[in-house]
């Protein structure tokens, strides 16, 4: 539980208020401001510190490609050493505000959480950025290419209107888990800290876990940690997203056959990419819109799908806004049936 993370013991601080209830609030808060407000600005986001930081140590740790390559255990140490000091200070910063909290008035520390909680979840952005793809779309291929690269790291230039928008929905999928499920599940069990932690691992995979060559550097051993942290973390809340897909769907058509035969079909799509974890969301996706999601020369998900139409992409889109909210709903339960449990 994530109180048992916190001084003081259980049931003292807090401003006499439940430690569940009051990460429960705070859930429900930043879920509320993420969709009202989104993001706050860069030079107050603690994902983007996380990034300054991964930015500025990834050129230490990486070799350059035009120079001897040092053994792969130089590499691999400093990338592991890197990634657990910035994990050292995100976690303990976030336990130092959580013990903060417990000092104040219940519905103060209840805030002071969600605002905290805000940054680590990024469903509206996402939401925003697919749609505006789509938006690009509609006026030219060209457009639609340039808005894609603000959500994938991918070559666009030789995508065709299909790849482009299998590319947008793809994203969606597999960072629905990212930006949503997977940090409010470690919320659920480590509180902030939690939290914290699984944003950090995610934007080190997304900076460090490279295979090969990439702006000059060589990142097959120095990111190998973090990409391993974070299919370790990832593993469970990438399931749960894709399984909550599953359900979205089949309880928005009133169809429970649509969820059984995306379930039985799943595991065996979700094994054609290379990710352990985000071929789970992404096929997913693809089974319950129909559509073929791939990238090109890598993996192709539901081979027999059809291409994905504009319809689409604002399907997809619906079903990662019922995802977030019973991600949500689902984690306050939780909360509040910790509260009522004896001692809490």
């Amino acid at each position: 539980m994530p109180w048992l993370l916190l001084p003081p013991p259980l049931g003292e601080g807090w401003g006499g208020g439940s430690a569940p209830l009051i990460h429960a609030i705070a859930l429900v808060l930043a879920l509320l401001i993420d969709r009202m407000l989104g993001e706050p600005p860069t030079r107050w986001h603690p994902v983007v510190w996380m990034g300054r930081y991964l930015g500025r140590t990834g050129r230490w740790i990486a070799p350059r490609i035009d120079v001897a390559q040092p053994a792969r255990s130089g590499p691999f140490a400093a990338g592991a050493l890197a990634w657990c000091a910035g994990a050292a200070a995100v976690v303990l910063a976030a336990a130092a505000l959580t013990a903060a909290a417990t000092r104040l008035p219940s519905w103060v520390a209840a805030l002071l959480l969600g605002l905290a909680l805000k940054p680590l979840l990024a469903w509206r952005m996402l939401r925003d950025e697919v749609l505006a793809v789509e938006a690009a779309l509609a006026r030219s291929l060209a457009e639609g290419r340039t808005r894609l690269t603000h959500l994938v790291s991918r070559d666009v230039r030789a995508l065709d209107e299909g790849a482009v928008r299998e590319s947008a929905i793809e994203s969606l999928a597999e960072n629905l888990n990212d930006s949503v499920v997977a940090p409010l599940f470690w919320f659920l069990l480590l509180g902030l800290p939690g939290a914290a932690l699984y944003r950090f691992a995610n934007t080190a995979d997304a900076m460090w876990g490279y295979r090969g060559e990439r702006q000059g550097r060589a990142w097959d051993w120095a990111g190998k940690w973090a990409a391993r942290a974070d299919d370790v973390l990832s593993w469970l809340p990438a399931r749960i997203t894709a399984f909550l897909l599953t359900l979205s769907c089949s309880l928005s058509r009133m169809r429970e056959r649509v969820g059984v035969r995306v379930l039985r079909s799943l595991p065996r799509e979700a094994r054609r990419t290379p990710s352990p974890n985000s071929g789970w969301p992404m096929a997913a996706m693809a089974l319950l819109l129909g559509v073929r999601l791939g990238k090109p020369g890598v993996y192709v998900l539901n081979a027999a799908g059809r291409e994905p139409t504009a319809a689409d992409t604002r399907h997809a889109a619906a079903l990662g806004a019922r995802v977030v909210w019973m991600m949500g709903a689902l984690a306050a339960l939780a909360f509040v049936l910790q509260a009522t449990w004896p001692g809490a």
